[in-house]
């Protein structure tokens, strides 16, 4: 009995209890910054392949065999260098040769004017006839174009002597070489030997293709007065090289075409880049950026700020009642870290830059202004 009525009490006590009042969900906490206001300027952007600005093949250009090679394959190589040695030899007896008929011809062109001078002193008084002073005059003639000819033939052995010594006609790195010592090798009279190549590095060349659409366009802001044309005037390109994130190398437009390719559509377009640490090579792939509009004034945002919806591109910005609202925008190109933001946003929007998985359509949010970077004025 006494535990039915323990047991009655603690129920009634119980029943007397009120329910606790749970707390409130704090709204919760968002990133915001205004967009950012600055000049900016369009970039179009190509893939492009990268050429050497001078490519010799290196011949020979006397025949012979080959006495020693000068370099190591893969080389820097500056104009002039020694390359390849042929025999010298042959030439050199030619030459020899070729010097003593011009020291020959030499003297008997000045055997036949001293014959002459001597005919014209006696044809004043008569003592030699006028025909002798005319075969004279006509010896001296033949005596000299034979002196030219040994002079000729002098210059020409004297050239084949110095081609034997095979020198680097421009600075660049050289290729392999081909022929090793030993090996007989053909002059231009036969077929020249190839024997090695060379490219230069440093400027090069880099080749892209500009579809129609941006040619038209990059046209009409010039008939407007808003951009340069890079048929006169050398407008900045900035290229990125393969697993690279951002420009590393600066140029110059250097050549457009004449008329654009009929089966692809596209303008072939080339700029100059400085490649001071040669660091590019010929045949590589870039990423070119040139100039695609004038200046002009934006707004810009992170672009992680920027989320899809759908096929749309919205950024989420907290109006004055603290509430959160998608705003459909249309982007541009991203510049220097940032997104431009052609239309959708205006300059007093607070974007939401930090938090977006926590940002709800009409719903609350504890916003905190973005704070200014490390070394950046506040």
């Amino acid at each position: 009995m006494l535990v039915a009525l323990a047991m009655s009490a603690v129920a009634l006590a119980g029943c007397g209890d009120k329910p606790q009042p749970q707390a409130a969900t704090p709204a919760p906490a968002v990133t915001v910054a205004q967009p950012t206001k600055r000049t900016v300027t369009d970039w179009d952007e190509f893939t492009g392949r990268f050429e050497a600005i001078e490519e010799v093949q290196v011949r020979a250009r006397v025949g012979g065999f080959v006495t020693s090679v000068e370099f190591r394959d893969g080389a820097i190589v500056r104009t002039g260098d020694l390359l390849y040695v042929i025999d010298p030899r042959p030439f050199e007896a030619v030459a020899l040769q070729a010097d003593g008929q011009l020291s020959d011809a030499r003297a008997r062109a000045e055997l036949a004017r001293r014959e002459l001078d001597r005919a014209l002193v006696l044809n004043q008084t008569q003592a030699v006839s006028d025909s002798i002073v005319d075969q004279r005059r006509q010896t001296l003639q033949a005596a000299r174009a034979a002196e030219m000819q040994a002079e000729g033939a002098l210059k020409a052995a004297q050239l084949n002597i110095e081609f034997s010594h095979v020198v680097a006609p421009i600075t660049g790195r050289v290729s392999r070489h081909l022929v090793s010592a030993g090996n007989l090798v053909h002059g231009s009279e036969g077929g020249a030997t190839l024997l090695t190549s060379i490219v230069s590095l440093d400027p090069i060349y880099i080749y892209f293709d500009v579809d129609e659409a941006t040619y038209l366009r990059n046209n009409r802001l010039w008939f407007e007065g808003k951009r340069p044309s890079s048929r006169d005037t050398p407008n900045p390109v900035q290229v990125t090289l393969t697993g690279e994130t951002k420009p590393s190398h600066e140029g110059k437009m250097d050549f457009l075409d004449n008329r654009l390719d009929v089966s692809t559509g596209t303008l072939r377009s080339r700029a100059v880049v400085s490649n001071k640490d040669l660091s590019i090579l010929p045949g590589q792939f870039g990423r070119v950026r040139i100039i695609g509009s004038a200046p002009y004034e934006a707004l810009l945002v992170p672009d992680t700020a920027v989320a899809t919806d759908q096929s749309r591109k919205i950024v989420f910005v907290v109006k004055d009642d603290d509430t959160v609202e998608a705003k459909p925008v249309t982007l541009g190109p991203l510049d220097e870290g940032l997104r431009v933001i052609r239309e959708g946003l205006k300059a007093e929007d607070r974007v939401i830059v930090d938090g977006l998985q926590r940002a709800r359509v009409g719903a609350k949010v504890s916003p905190h202004p973005a704070q200014p970077a490390a070394g950046g004025k506040s």
